[in-house]
């Protein structure tokens, strides 16, 4: 029942979203020293959301049954890309442990973001039935 409702499956889609960047970064700090890396990475929820509505692409079909065609799948998240403009170092790897850091901060940041609109969306479902 929960699942059905859009604020819900939002905040699962940006959680899985943060998860699936989390991973990148994780390559990328793990390829820190790797010659020729190149550095790789995923578009922030908010420009995927943006790109897929303004595109009329959507988010994928909307499904409020198990049994529908595509159901289970909410919003999907695109597989990590190199990443245009990298500034590479002299053995051709374009991965900065700065950058990196600071990309997990962010995530971080986008993951408990979804877990607060997940709680507040449950406090509000509560109040509306009469539990709190």
């Amino acid at each position: 029942m929960f699942g059905e409702l859009q604020i819900f499956r939002m905040a699962q889609g940006l959680a899985r979203h943060a998860a699936a960047r989390q991973e990148a970064v994780a390559r990328n700090v793990a390829n820190v020293n790797t010659p020729g890396y190149k550095r790789v990475g995923i578009p922030d929820f908010a420009a995927l959301y943006a790109h897929r509505t303004r595109s009329g692409e959507g988010l994928g079909l909307q499904a409020t049954r198990a049994g529908h065609f595509g159901a289970g799948h909410g919003y999907p998240t695109p597989a990590a890309r190199e990443v245009a403009g990298a500034r590479e170092a002299p053995n051709g790897n374009s991965v900065s442990l700065e950058t990196e850091i600071m990309e997990a901060a962010t995530l971080r940041r986008d993951h408990d973001m979804a877990l607060a609109v997940y709680r507040s969306a449950m406090t509000v479902l509560r109040a509306g039935i009469g539990r709190r």
